[in-house]
């Protein structure tokens, strides 16, 4: 199993342009959201699937690193409620038509984003980066406050620092995906 810098640094090379990091604080949200309000129609019991895959994703994500599985699980959690509250108040059919709803913004709001960096979303090269997507969003809020600064200076040294336009320009010579700095990874 890769580690949390070896994941978060290939999905970093997908996002360099601020404006598409941007656009992952707003859609990446929506999308967790949505797939957790959409498992929340389904009841087993006492539960909802969403709270089982909060549970999955949520040892995934400590495995990986346990500070930022933590603080993960704390949006999950919030994420869990909410739709626990919404399938309560809606019923099944209203709440997969929000979060039917919810997700396609998610995306479209993800694919601006990717217009601005100037390439696909890394989920297209590696099925993984769509379970990544809200750490590298937790790990970049961390950035702005100041925190886990071996982890920037990690990703830094291998693909580079964010740049406020990319529009699809190579992070090394020849090189869109920095396959060749991650083996180093």
């Amino acid at each position: 199993m890769r580690t949390a810098n070896q994941v978060l640094t290939q999905y970093a090379a997908y996002h360099r342009d601020r404006r598409n990091i941007a656009t992952h604080f707003v859609g990446v949200p929506i999308i967790v959201f949505s797939v957790v309000l959409a498992l929340a129609q389904v009841v087993i019991g006492p539960v909802h699937l969403g709270w089982i895959g909060i549970i999955l994703a949520t040892i995934y994500y400590l495995v990986l690193d346990r500070p930022l599985g933590f603080l993960l699980f704390g949006f999950l959690v919030l994420c869990g409620a909410v739709a626990s509250l919404i399938s309560f108040k809606t019923g099944w059919a209203a709440g997969l038509a929000i979060a039917a709803g919810l997700f396609v913004l998610g995306w479209a709001i993800q694919f601006l984003g990717h217009k601005y960096e100037g390439i696909k979303p890394a989920f297209v090269d590696d099925i993984v980066g769509l379970l990544i997507g809200p750490l590298f969003v937790m790990v970049e809020v961390l950035f702005l406050l100041g925190l886990r600064g071996d982890l920037k200076s990690y990703i830094e040294a291998r693909v580079g620092p964010t740049m406020a336009r990319r529009d699809g320009k190579p992070l090394g010579p020849g090189d869109t995906t920095t396959n060749s700095k991650m083996q180093g990874a």
